[in-house]
């Protein structure tokens, strides 16, 4: 029987420019959804994962159509519940010929940014076998952050698994300090630390991935996997490491959810058998996959369009 992994986090309504320009000055959007942990809750049901997510919505439009694409992507929503009084998220993305897009959110007093660790004590487990949380979720409250740590408890306690991927976002952070202190007492929770080689300098002032990987290892993570951008990425236990090399992509869309797609790929990989050598290379054929599409996750692939793509199939969509 496969494993079932937990997701919690703030999915959001996201707004994609239809032109380049200033967001005050764009007069054009596409819709669709946004959210580091939705993104990878829907990767992984696509490669035939079964998932569930916990978060909470308000009731409107946005928080509507969060449940009928969790519905179309047959992703649990059993653990969701809703606010009459608090508004779902949401967020503009930029349109950019190269680099990262601008993003400004609306998500402050969210329904999600009041998940608390009274919600983490009620929240069931018993369904689940591994749980995957973001430094995000951590950084919108006090609150959030306080649950994020009773999560990581419960599920320690339940001997579930924990990947957590920092997914450093400075500006909803009070400080620099803080966003290391928490990120990092996160990541010594979890077996399966995914961070960015570039978050890891923030992290740890290590710019040497072997050295990073070790920081994290002598602290109790089981498991380092450090993604290299374009020159795929790194892994590290106690007893394996290695390097493996990304895939070629020669028109970047959209470099956000690169990373989230890389820990679906990751993630159902570990939960598929494979080793970790294996995971770590569907891991950078999801990412690499992911930086086509200017959706967060509209791009992510099916089983079937990973395995063509991997081999390199011209034709693999």
């Amino acid at each position: 029987m496969k494993e079932r992994t937990l997701l919690v986090g703030e999915p959001m309504g996201l707004f994609i420019a239809g032109e380049e320009g200033r967001l005050c000055d764009v007069s054009q959007y596409t819709f669709a959804l946004a959210g580091a942990e939705f993104n990878v809750a829907i990767g992984m049901e696509r490669l035939g994962q079964q998932v569930g997510y916990y978060t909470k919505l308000g009731h409107d439009p946005f928080g509507q159509r969060i449940i009928s694409v969790m519905n179309q992507n047959q992703i649990s929503t059993e653990l969701i519940t809703f606010s009459d009084e608090r508004p779902t998220g949401f967020m503009l993305k930029s349109k950019v010929n190269s680099g990262d897009p601008e993003i400004f959110y609306f998500r402050k007093g969210s329904a999600a940014s009041t998940i608390s660790e009274a919600d983490m004590d009620v929240l069931s487990l018993e369904s689940y076998d591994a749980v995957h949380m973001t430094g995000i979720t951590a950084a919108l409250t006090e609150g959030t952050q306080n649950a994020m740590f009773r999560l990581a408890q419960r599920a320690r306690e339940r001997r579930m698994r924990i990947s957590f991927d920092p997914n450093l976002r400075p500006q909803l952070w009070k400080s620099r300090e803080e966003m290391v202190d928490v990120i990092n007492r996160l990541a010594y929770e979890s077996d399966i630390f995914l961070p960015g080689i570039n978050e890891l300098k923030i992290l740890t002032d290590i710019v040497e991935p072997e050295k990073a990987a070790q920081y994290y290892l002598d602290r109790g993570v089981k498991l380092v996997v450090i993604k290299l951008g374009a020159d795929g990425a790194y892994y590290a236990s106690h007893s394996e490491s290695g390097f493996v090399k990304g895939f070629e992509v020669k028109h970047i869309v959209d470099t956000v959810g690169a990373g989230d797609g890389f820990a679906a790929g990751f993630l159902s990989g570990i939960n598929e058998g494979l080793s970790v050598e294996q995971a770590v290379r569907q891991a950078n054929a999801v990412g690499a996959v992911q930086l086509m599409s200017i959706g967060d996750n509209d791009g992510l692939p099916t089983a079937e369009e990973l395995e063509r793509f991997m081999n390199r199939d011209p034709n693999w969509r």
